[in-house]
């Protein structure tokens, strides 16, 4: 019975090739769709369970009141970890100090690298269940070590058995090898971690840390936690809530602190917060991406229902006589979902292919490493699970209203499917392009926001400009430097600074001012600089004037951005007495915000005054006049008469600047992709759906041609439907994606208003969409002799 099933099914499949055609090209595509969003929805799901505690790993992070606002940190000061294991140890298994993550030269002899790592207490490889394939776990033990990942050791030992080989450290340290484990996969947190050195290491080359006259006062490192097997993570949170306040003075409490335990299960897809409270955050498009692959596999679900139900009347004698040799209702509801499982198996296997196509192309737009788990039995459970829903979806309502047909009214010719026939498949039909519209509505607003950030005034020329890190051997001759490459025209100007132009690395508080709430905690970003920084970047004065070699005073002066003159409350700024610490400094001038954050945020308040020690970049102004190659080369020459056995990087600040985009880009993009391949199968019905009404109506078309009427008539009248079904779905459509994509903008504090035009583009657009869809079809039903169509007659 099965086989015979399958035979016929096989038969009307090849007999309408282009049902065919269109039934398994839009499920497949549909399918792809569904499965890559299916593996996209899981890399973010199971994001950093690689580490087998995940679930038990937290980052202690901070909320505290600046500014008159509640702030969220993970900065904390170097003290936290040891109080911690003080004060609350029986609460925790590990607790660990840890740097941020950075770039670090390793060499050995004459091979010199420059790898990702981070300064860890000695509990970190345990806490994170590192795999390791030489070493143990406490590999950190002596200062004076360091343990790397396997792809590290490859490309510096290569099959060596690197245990206790020498390397030495940004050229100063000599450490021995103790430990190499498997490198961390793509999607967790640590996926940069190619090397870990003690952080005890790292407190013997800050020395200024054990120095500080409050350990309290400075938050500038991370701490890590896996919470104890018998201790919930909220009630090692509640108690370590008091543990900076209860060691502060008077004056520090005022900034209201309070720590909290940050799971790392929450990490990649809940880390937004907003005064204080968790907001979510990249979760939100978890749930976006996973209803839009539900939706687009509907989609290609309705085109088999619609196409399957429009060729009723060609099928309803091949129903009746079925019905009356014998055939109870069920063996032709079996029969008819073997068709569609059938087809759903062919576009699966199609599927899967488009898939192993598209990957490649997928990853580098989502940035992601999937790969297609073929191995993996789960994955064929799902598949499994996937194909039976599917085909159960598409299939159920063809097989259920063709095997309802009335053998008696059909085999005497007085069978027709009714005017209340096309109702469901005119529904089906709106629901494919109200989902069409809503994708190519959010595709709009999300490039609209996207260059609405673009367009906001950064406050400084990013044309020409470079960045790199500064070595100490810079630091030491940095006057020498710029001179030389000011000589050699390489350059126009060269500045340093504490933190890049495109971020901020550090901010303080303890200010006072004139008129200052003394309640009022602030903490502001406060840039060291040399004097040429303005020069340099190109920032724009709005009062006052420039740092200056010219004044020796300028040591004790503060330049501040519109922002902080605002907040300061000061109607002319400029002379105006700013203490820091008790020391007074004076503002000589007010510059334009510079965007050196998120450009969908405001600017903060923000400070710059002059230091030629503790800078970490350099940003520097090529010459305008010569290649922007020429003046790198030379800059590389003469960086390397300075700097010997440490590779020579730089970035643009353009490219700096536009890395802040690329989340919203990456949305945009698969947005814009979703959206197009949604249309494609909602147009592929929609052909199909074309096809069939001109066949259908092929003898009336005649006699209307006959009696006659011109082809735009005919165009029109065919058209009519299918152009009021989208306008109906577009004006469903508008208020849905308006009450989504309002709701999204909101999570922008700089955003773009919604306009009326974007509704009226997309409907539009899915206008012009479907009349060049159906006017192949309906031209070509149009165009064709009369004589061919009613000489059956």
């Amino acid at each position: 019975m099965i086989r015979n099933y399958l035979k016929v099914a096989w038969r009307n499949l090849t007999k309408n090739k282009m049902y065919s055609f269109i039934n398994i090209g839009g499920l497949a595509v549909g399918m792809a769709v569904a499965m890559m969003i299916g593996l996209w929805v899981n890399d973010e799901l199971s994001f950093d369970t690689y580490h087998q505690n995940y679930k038990r790993i937290a980052q202690v992070m901070q909320h505290a009141t600046f500014n008159g606002k509640v702030g969220t940190q993970t900065s904390n000061p170097a003290q936290m970890a040891p109080e911690i294991r003080a004060k609350y140890g029986s609460s925790f298994k590990h607790v660990v100090q840890a740097s941020w993550e950075g770039s670090y030269v390793l060499s050995l002899g004459d091979n010199h690298v420059t790898k990702e790592g981070i300064y860890f207490e000695e509990g970190a490889p345990e806490m994170l269940g590192l795999k390791m394939r030489y070493g143990t776990y406490a590999g950190l033990k002596d200062p004076y070590s360091i343990m790397l990942s396997e792809s590290v050791a490859q490309s510096l030992f290569g099959n060596q058995n690197p245990l206790d080989k020498t390397l030495k450290i940004n050229r100063t340290y000599d450490v021995k090898v103790t430990g190499v484990y498997e490198d961390l996969p793509y999607n967790t947190s640590f996926r940069n971690l190619k090397v870990i050195m003690p952080w005890s290491l790292w407190l013997i080359d800050n020395p200024w840390v054990k120095k500080m006259e409050d350990p309290w006062d400075s938050n500038f490192s991370q701490t890590f936690v896996q919470v104890a097997d018998n201790v919930s993570m909220e009630a090692a949170s509640k108690r370590i809530k008091n543990v900076k306040a209860n060691n502060l003075g008077k004056e520090e409490l005022k900034y209201k602190w309070e720590a909290f335990l940050h799971p790392m299960s929450k990490w990649a897809l809940e880390s937004e917060f907003k005064n204080g409270v968790n907001t979510g955050g990249n979760i939100r498009y978890v749930w976006m991406f996973g209803i839009i692959g539900v939706f687009v596999l509907i989609l290609a679900c309705i085109n088999f229902m619609n196409l399957a139900t429009a060729r009723s009347e060609k099928r309803a004698k091949e129903v009746g006589i079925r019905k009356a040799v014998g055939s109870v209702r069920a063996q032709l509801v079996n029969q008819f979902f073997s068709e569609s499982y059938m087809v759903v198996v062919f576009a699966f296997v199609l599927a899967l292919l488009l898939v192993t196509l598209c990957l490649p192309f997928f990853n580098e737009v989502a940035d992601k490493k999937i790969e297609l788990p073929w191995a993996n039995p789960v994955f064929w459970l799902v598949s499994l699970s996937f194909i039976s829903l599917t085909g159960l979806l598409a299939g159920s309502y063809p097989a259920l209203y063709l095997s309802s047909f009335q053998p008696l009214k059909v085999l005497k010719g007085t069978f027709r499917v009714g005017k209340w026939a096309a109702i469901p498949r005119k529904a089906l039909v709106m629901i494919q392009f109200t989902v069409s519209v809503i994708l190519i509505i959010g595709t709009i607003i999300v490039y609209q926001q996207i260059q609405y950030a673009k367009d906001r005034p950064i406050g400084y020329e990013r044309k020409g400009l470079i960045s790199m890190g500064m070595d100490k051997e810079i630091q030491e001759h940095f006057e020498a430097f710029r001179a030389e490459l000011k000589s050699a025209g390489a350059i126009e100007e060269l500045t340093a600074s504490n933190s890049p132009l495109t971020g901020v690395w550090n901010t303080n508080g303890g200010f006072d001012w004139e008129g200052k709430d003394p309640n009022l905690g602030v903490d502001f970003p406060n840039s060291r600089v040399t004097k040429e920084w303005g020069k340099t970047v190109g920032w724009k004065i709005k009062q006052g004037r420039d740092f200056s070699r010219d004044f020796a005073t300028d040591s004790a002066a503060f330049i501040i951005n519109e922002s902080a003159a605002k907040f300061l409350g000061f109607k002319d700024p400029i002379g105006k007495i700013l203490k820091w610490g008790g020391k007074p400094y004076t503002i000589i001038g007010v510059v334009s915000d510079i965007m050196a954050e998120s450009p969908f945020y405001p600017v903060r308040p923000s400070l710059y005054h002059t230091r030629d020690k503790d800078l970490y970049n350099l940003t520097i102004k090529l010459n305008p006049t010569q290649s922007s190659s020429k003046s790198i080369a030379t800059l590389e020459r003469i960086w390397k008469k300075y700097v010997q056995n440490v590779p020579f990087s730089y970035e643009f600040i353009d490219q700096q600047y536009g890395n802040k985009f690329k989340a919203e880009e990456r949305i945009g993009t698969l947005s814009l992709y979703f959206a197009v391949l949604a249309i494609l199968i909602s147009c592929l019905g929609l052909f199909g759906m074309a096809s069939f009404v001109a066949e259908q109506r092929t003898k009336e078309i005649g006699i209307r041609k006959v009696l006659g009427a011109s082809v735009p008539n005919l165009w029109q009248m065919l058209s009519r439907d299918f152009v009021g079904l989208v306008l109906l779905s577009s004006l469903i459509a508008s208020p849905i994606a308006y009450y989504y994509l309002n709701d999204w903008l909101k999570g922008y504090d700089y955003h773009v208003e919604i306009s009326w035009w974007v509704f009226a583009a997309a409907a539009v657009g899915a206008l012009v969409i479907t009349l060049l869809t159906v006017s192949y079809q309906t031209l070509r039903a149009a165009l064709t002799n009369p004589v061919k169509s009613l000489k059956s007659e």
